[in-house]
């Protein structure tokens, strides 16, 4: 088979495969196609935790045999025992002649052994096909079956002259509806949200998700002292979305009483008398949190980069101006007093050059 013909199904299994996007961690993203003499006569796809994987969900669909028939699927076939039977048993019993692979799988249960058992059985299995976009697929599944700890990704949002609000922290809003709608699919793709206490402080924040069928994320907060708000709107919604809060306090009042608002108070390790991130994600990959997105303000920002935990960043650059007091402004004096007043740039170029980034605009 021609190798663009290859890219053709892999590329459907790769569509197939998004389509679980929020409701399958921290289990993978897969997408299966099965093709017999040139057509396609079945697709599936891992919908939700516990649901059945790609190629089983394929062949539920199946409405002719599928012996002498290729497979492609995203990521190697799983060969254990889980919440579901091995997919490899499946893929041999269907008689598939040659499987087509994406992304090697590094889970320790199969690493291999599934691609092997397809081997061992007489079936053809080619790797590698479109390696780098299905293993884009699944950066926050790879990292968490290796390392058992969330995938983090610090999300923020500035201005060009690098504020993150007005020095009156008047700071709604600096990046447009469309840049905040498509954190909401941020939000909905991984399982938690963690923010400082003082972000819950300021802001008042509901750390849900706002798209129509989106998950609301596990949010997480970091209190070391216990100065969440009893009345903020956290605190309030708690027994409708999973909320839980990380300190090292011992005031057992407080601490029963956000646990009879439905939170769950985790107690972590001492790192200078705060929250020790690493102990933290250690505890969250234990209740099977694989994918953070840090929200946080600047100081908890930095604590998460010195503790070596955060893997990807995004960060929306606005096209404003605020200008600001602080000693290494930019653009330095008073800032406008609301982001309304800012003085807007357009027509943006943004040039790669060497390892920076040149964006030049006009006001």
């Amino acid at each position: 088979m021609e190798v663009y013909m290859d890219e053709k199904y892999m590329r459907r299994a790769i569509e197939l495969a998004a389509k679980g996007v929020g409701k399958v961690s921290p289990n993978p993203l897969v997408g299966a196609v099965i093709v017999k003499d040139g057509k396609v006569i079945a697709e599936g796809y891992h919908a939700k935790y516990g649901a059945l994987h790609a190629e089983r969900d394929a062949f539920s669909k199946l409405r002719e045999s599928a012996k002498g028939a290729d497979m492609y699927v995203t990521l190697e076939p799983c060969c254990h025992y889980g919440k579901q039977p091995p997919c490899t048993q499946a893929i041999i019993e269907n008689g598939i002649k040659n499987v087509y692979v994406g992304s090697d799988d590094p889970n320790e249960l199969v690493a291999g052994k599934g691609i092997k058992q397809l081997k061992d059985a007489g079936i053809n299995v080619v790797t590698g096909v479109l390696k780098p976009e299905c293993d884009a697929l699944n950066p926050v599944f790879f990292h968490y079956i290796t390392h058992k700890t969330p995938y983090v990704v610090m999300k923020y949002a500035m201005t060009l002259d690098g504020k993150t609000a007005c020095d009156n922290g008047e700071s709604k809003w600096i990046t447009s509806e469309t840049a905040r709608e498509n954190v909401q699919y941020t939000r909905n793709a991984l399982k938690g949200i963690m923010v400082g206490v003082g972000t819950v402080i300021n802001d008042n924040p509901n750390l849900t998700c706002r798209i129509d069928g989106g998950v609301n994320p596990v949010r997480i907060i970091c209190d070391s002292n216990l100065r969440t708000p009893k009345d903020c709107n956290i605190v309030r919604t708690a027994f409708e979305v999973p909320t839980i809060i990380a300190t090292v306090s011992e005031d057992e009042k407080l601490i029963k009483f956000f646990e009879q608002q439905g939170i769950d108070v985790l107690k972590t390790a001492k790192q200078d008398n705060r929250v020790d991130l690493c102990d933290l994600m250690l505890k969250l990959g234990e209740r099977k949190i694989d994918g953070l997105l840090l929200e946080g303000g600047g100081t908890l920002n930095m604590s998460a980069l010195k503790a070596g935990i955060v893997n990807h960043i995004q960060a929306y650059i606005a096209p404003k101006i605020f200008g600001g007091s602080g000693i290494y402004n930019p653009v330095k004096g008073e800032s406008v007093a609301v982001p309304s007043e800012a003085y807007i740039c357009k027509n943006m170029n943004i040039t790669h050059i060497g390892d920076d980034i040149l964006i030049d605009c006009d006001i």
